[in-house]
């Protein structure tokens, strides 16, 4: 930063004009957020020269949310109609041969997701292909995985003598008493009882509380496919919630996660406080329940109650989880602050792989120690400044 006084008349023609490496100190001082608002700009605008978004950069969805921070909702709309254009998303999308030639992935769909308010009419029907390939792509690789994780929790091996009426398993019982037939009365005399043993039996109520904001755009994408695959389970009850500065309980649309990424309003503040408020609301078995906050804890409203309302989950007996980030490398860029406070309450927070994600929800469901899950899986808990 320049050692100019700041002069915001002079700023705002710099941030017009852009800057270069060779003003020899010339350009006004900018501050902070000025300057947050020159690298957005830079790497639209000056693309050629720095290097800029680049069509299939994973930068993009980080941009997309310092734009919204950074500048008006009005540039913002200008902005992301420039960007369609200096992506080449447009052509990409109303071009069938470029269409058809492309490898989407779940960064692309993030992208789109985030930009499709800008999409022109004859390219959103193609968004929505293109959406609609990369879900079945990870549903196709998510769901084995997933339901292998949680068949697990049965332990099929293992009989149980004295089972629960919910854990009978009345074919292996009704063998087990033949002997026992009264033919007169056409009945069987169930003197030994056979069932499954459970390592948390009747634990199936799941919560997913998804953050909408523009950074966490591709864990929504990996979360609404999960959300699909575990919906399709007799054994967990599902919930989504997608949550900005308001909540929206999306459940209607679980079995559809196209649907639910379409539902969803990419973009937008973040209140965690009002997204827990309506997860205890939810409670109604809580020592069943297992509730996943999928966010980067970068809170718009009152951290404190956050705090707060967490604990009060956690002392009603449910499971609370926070997933920094559900995506392929894993490692988010989170608040480290509030990731803290709710490690004090019992609350862990991490990064998840998606190819992880089915084992941490059966660990999670026997009530397995999530800290010593992750230290066996190399899985770094937040509980403060790294």
């Amino acid at each position: 930063m320049s050692d100019t006084p700041h002069d915001p008349r002079l700023s705002r023609w710099r941030l017009v004009l852009g800057g270069g490496g060779d003003d020899d100190g010339l350009s006004p001082s900018l501050t902070d957020d000025e300057l947050a608002m020159d690298r957005a700009l830079e790497a639209l605008y000056d693309s050629d020269r720095s290097g800029g978004l680049g069509s299939a950069s994973p930068k993009v969805h980080r941009w997309l949310a310092d734009l919204r921070r950074c500048f008006p909702q009005s540039a913002v709309r200008v902005m992301q109609r420039d960007a369609l254009e200096r992506l080449r998303l447009t052509r990409l999308l109303t071009e069938p041969e470029l269409l058809e030639s492309i490898e989407p992935d779940p960064q692309l769909v993030a992208t789109l997701l985030t930009l499709r308010g800008a999409l022109p009419a004859r390219a959103r029907d193609a968004a929505r292909q293109l959406i609609t390939r990369v879900v079945e792509q990870l549903r196709r690789r998510l769901t084995e995985p997933t339901r292998a994780a949680l068949r697990g929790r049965r332990a099929p091996g293992r009989l149980k003598h004295r089972p629960r009426l919910a854990e009978i398993n009345w074919h292996r019982t009704i063998l087990k008493n033949l002997r026992h037939v009264q033919a007169d009365r056409r009945t069987i005399i169930a003197e030994t009882l056979i069932g499954h043993s459970r390592s948390s039996a009747g634990l199936n109520e799941v919560i997913l509380l998804v953050d909408q904001s523009a950074s966490m755009a591709p864990s929504v994408v990996y979360a609404s496919v999960f959300a699909a695959v575990l919906g399709g389970l007799s054994s967990v009850h599902t919930r989504w919630v997608a949550f900005d500065t308001e909540v929206a309980d999306l459940t209607d649309h679980i079995h559809d996660p196209v649907e639910l990424l379409l539902a969803a309003q990419l973009g937008g503040g973040t209140d965690l406080r009002r997204a827990l408020a309506y997860a205890l609301g939810q409670l109604q078995r809580p020592e069943r329940t297992v509730v996943v906050l999928i966010s980067d804890l970068f809170d718009g409203g009152d951290a404190q109650r956050t705090v707060d309302i967490a604990a009060e989950i956690v002392r009603r007996g449910a499971q609370l989880i926070v997933l920094l980030a559900l995506s392929d490398e894993g490692r988010p860029a989170y608040n480290p602050q509030l990731a803290a406070a709710l490690a004090e309450h019992g609350v862990f927070a991490f990064g998840c792989t998606p190819d992880l994600f089915p084992e941490l929800m059966s660990a999670a469901l026997r009530r397995d120690d999530l800290s010593l899950w992750a230290a066996r899986r190399g899985v770094v808990t937040a509980r403060g400044e790294d």
